[in-house]
This record gives structure tokens, sequence and C-alpha cells, in this order.
């Protein structure tokens, strides 16, 4: 789990103006933290089924607002994209 100073952390390094917290980059770079940390947990508890799903739900919300945003702007897409390190 996301601990909120690193939430906030990442807020502001990908809000888009100063009262931002819910626009496509911050939810893509909230998810994008969640899915790490699931994935580094799945690593050593490889058998725990419950956590996979949860994992692949999240996969599937961060590809739906990359999507969104693909279609909203490619620049903004595009700068997500490299900040976070994702490919595409």
């Amino acid at each position: 789990m996301v601990k909120p100073k690193e939430k906030q952390e990442l807020i502001e390094k990908f809000k888009i103006h100063e009262k931002d917290t819910g626009s496509s980059e911050v939810q893509i770079a909230l998810l994008t933290e969640k899915i790490t940390e699931l994935v580094l947990h799945l690593k050593k508890n490889p058998k725990d089924f419950s956590s996979k799903k949860g994992l692949l739900k999240i996969v599937a919300q961060r590809k739906r607002l990359l999507e969104y945003l693909k279609n909203e702007s490619k620049k903004r897409h595009a700068e997500i994209i490299k900040k976070l390190g994702l490919k595409k």
C-alpha cells in the first residue's frame, strides 16, 4: 500500500495545476506505484491468488486511463509514458 507521504510526493510530481489531485496523470502514477508494490509482493508470495487478481484489475484500470489520455492528448500521453518508464 502506498504510504500517504509517498502518495503526496507522486501527486506533487505529476499534477497539472495547483489544486490537481485526480487528473489522469496523477491516477496513472498512483496505479503504477501500486502495481510495483504488488509485483514485489507476488514475487515473495507466488500463491497469493487474490493479490494476483487485484493486480490484474489495477493493470486493466491503468490501461483504460492511458487509452483515455492518448485520445485526449497524445503529447501528455507521451510525457507520462516517458516519466514513468512504461513500454508503449
